[in-house]
């Protein structure tokens, strides 16, 4: 089983408000997330939620896993990965890496990282537009004891450096792969 882990735990800061909730097209920015995996066919989602974590648990309601991440207001991604990534050892053979403000992935960007998985196993799968990594991106369970033991200032993007001869990276004619929404400005340039 592949598992989807939702990175929504952030406090929204620079965006004013929390932007899992803001409104996206006919729905929200998270529910659009979680819409856009469900339709790429993953059946295993796990969203980790911090700064507004009632409110963004009482929109999602039980369509999802949710797991709360203590240590959000420490404002680094490592710590959310990891929560995800413990919650989920014992299940999944791989985790698609997935940021909860990215509602313009597009599930065809996520079958072709899973299609890529099935085929060849290969342990850390990144998406790529023009030379720049995005997400979601695929981590093989084989590599999660180092990520598990990581430790701030450490970041997932130092995992993938010190990982580089290993990534398979697949080019996408999209730059919706890298496209997240931290302030009002990116909100209203990207909203649909």
């Amino acid at each position: 089983m592949i598992s989807a882990i939702i990175l929504a735990a952030g406090e929204s800061k620079r965006m004013g408000q929390p932007k899992m909730l803001m409104p996206w097209g006919k729905s929200t920015v998270i529910q659009t997330v979680i819409s856009v995996f469900q339709a790429a066919g993953v059946d295993d989602i796990l969203v980790v939620t911090g700064g507004a974590r009632k409110q963004v648990e009482a929109l999602i309601g039980r369509s999802v896993q949710t797991i709360f991440n203590e240590k959000f207001a420490q404002g680094e991604m490592l710590s959310s990965v990891q929560a995800g990534l413990a919650a989920k050892k014992h299940e999944a053979s791989a985790a698609l890496i997935c940021l909860g403000d990215q509602p313009q992935v597009q599930a065809r960007t996520v079958q072709r990282i899973l299609q890529e998985y099935k085929e060849n196993r290969t342990p850390i799968i990144v998406p790529s537009y023009q030379m720049h990594r995005g997400h979601p991106w695929l981590v093989a369970r084989e590599m999660w004891g180092e990520m598990l033991k990581m430790r701030p200032p450490e970041t997932p993007r130092e995992f993938l450096i010190r990982h580089a001869k290993i990534i398979r990276y697949i080019e996408f004619d999209s730059p919706a792969i890298l496209q997240d929404i931290d302030t009002p400005e990116d909100y209203l340039q990207s909203k649909p």
